[in-house]
């Protein structure tokens, strides 16, 4: 009892020391490079040693921990990092994230956690008005676009296979109706993993032709017959683009099928008044996914699914067991996500909209926005070809040929000022420039474009 109690005692100085090198690391991202140095990087391998036979000091277990973790870390929290469509974290969220830890709550049911439920089921709501989705839409927090996607598309397997007279939770695939599954040729790939792990098949898709943007044609979508899904996409990963919702919901749904909308980061283009247009008629869907460790920049790991039919995603991820405690009126967020056991990822998102509102998470979309068309505005006027119409936060540039444009990123990830990555996109290799952060400031694109443009021009010399 009494060592519980001087461990009881030892946890305040314990989180203030984690705080004050937490603050120290996020002060120092500004002046540090935004990779890693090798050195850093190469020390990690000290820690491969055998565990320890006895308990060590909290304190020297955090003090390792952030004297080999923080130098070797991508400084993706800062604004300067424009790779992977990677967002930073909000200080209220990592605050909020720092406390719903220490509260500890297992989120399943609101019964047993009716404090985290609570912030979870407002956070819904306000995700739900914010991006224009129906009002009695299922909601739940997963881990991210993935795991949303895969929700949806297992409620989407639920309901049309339910109108073929088919019970698949019960039953299986084996001897179920087929279904069809139409997709972009641009479709993300954590979609076809999705499709793989809920045994629709990686390979058995139609695919639809698309645009020069990536946008999937509408006048390309085939006619379908009996039980059917159409997975849509808000945000291009490379280009940004959009496809024609209103066109694809309406085919769609003449033959029956499903719609669902892989909006990792673009279905934030509906909290911004002067981006929505983009995605018009994405509410017309069936089910969407979305992340929030993106645009809304919370802490990982956060994301989202919507379901128009919130009967078919609670058949689609119920659990019931005796000693689970269920009331008539309770919210139980385990019926709609897959996990039983998880964090309160919700309390970070009320967190950032609390902090935020309406007005500031239009601002912060439409700012990265403006960002990417500083970036490509100024690659254009260096002599460099941006590849794509930079209708939102993605810019694609070529330096040449492949071999160069490899050479310039390369070198820039080397540089340290900024840090972007490659990609192939409809048969050129090219620079991607995601800006996606809070963090992301005037200076750091100037900093980072002059940057670009310096190393680019070094290359060209060569």
């Amino acid at each position: 009892m009494d060592d519980q109690i001087d461990g009881r005692d030892a946890v305040n100085p314990l989180l203030h020391e984690a705080a004050l090198r937490a603050s120290r690391y996020l002060a120092g991202l500004d002046e540090r490079p935004v990779a890693p140095g090798a050195d850093a990087v190469a020390r990690l391998t000290e820690l491969d040693q055998p565990l320890n036979e006895h308990p060590q000091a909290d304190e020297a277990v955090l003090r390792r921990l952030d004297e080999f973790g923080s130098p070797a870390t991508m400084a993706s929290a800062g604004g300067r990092f424009f790779g992977f469509v990677v967002g930073g974290a909000l200080p209220v969220t990592v605050a909020a994230n720092w406390l719903a830890t220490a509260w500890d709550q297992n989120s399943a049911n609101s019964t047993g956690a009716p404090a985290t439920a609570a912030f979870e089921l407002v956070a819904l709501r306000w995700l739900r008005e914010l991006l224009g989705l129906p009002g009695d839409a299922a909601g739940a927090f997963v881990s991210g676009t993935t795991m949303g996607n895969l929700c949806a598309l297992a409620a989407a397997r639920h309901a049309v296979l339910e109108r073929a007279g088919w019970d698949v939770e019960a039953n299986g695939l084996f001897g179920a109706p087929p279904i069809t599954v139409a997709v972009g040729a641009e479709a993300h790939p954590t979609l076809f993993k999705a499709l793989g792990v809920l045994g629709l098949g990686r390979s058995r898709v139609v695919t639809v032709p698309v645009d020069g943007q990536g946008r999937m044609r509408a006048d390309r979508l085939p006619r379908l017959a009996g039980p059917s899904i159409v997975c849509v996409q808000a945000g291009n990963v490379n280009t940004g683009a959009f496809d024609p919702f209103a066109e694809l919901c309406e085919q769609a749904h003449r033959d029956g099928a499903w719609v669902h909308v892989d909006g990792a980061f673009g279905l934030w283009a509906q909290a911004a008044p002067a981006l929505r247009q983009l995605s018009a008629g994405v509410d017309q869907a069936d089910s969407w996914a979305t992340d929030a460790h993106k645009w809304l920049n919370v802490p990982y790991d956060s994301g989202l699914v919507f379901v128009r039919d919130a009967n078919a995603l609670r058949a689609a991820m119920s659990v019931t067991a005796a000693y689970l405690p269920t009331t008539d009126d309770a919210w139980t967020p385990s019926d709609f996500t897959p996990e039983l056991s998880r964090r309160a990822r919700g309390v970070d998102v009320w967190a950032a909209l609390s902090a935020l509102g309406r007005s500031g998470v239009a601002a912060l979309v439409e700012r990265c926005c403006a960002h990417a068309r500083a970036f490509a505005q100024g690659l254009r006027g260096a002599g460099f070809a941006v590849l794509n119409e930079v209708v939102l936060n993605q810019v694609l540039v070529s330096f040449g040929d492949a071999q160069v444009t490899r050479g310039v990123i390369e070198a820039l990830q080397a540089d340290g000022t900024c840090w972007c990555g490659l990609t192939q996109w409809q048969g050129h290799a090219a620079m991607r420039i995601s800006v996606c952060s809070w963090a992301t400031t005037d200076s750091d694109v100037q900093r980072s474009l002059a940057a670009i443009v310096r190393i680019a021009n070094q290359r060209l010399r060569q």
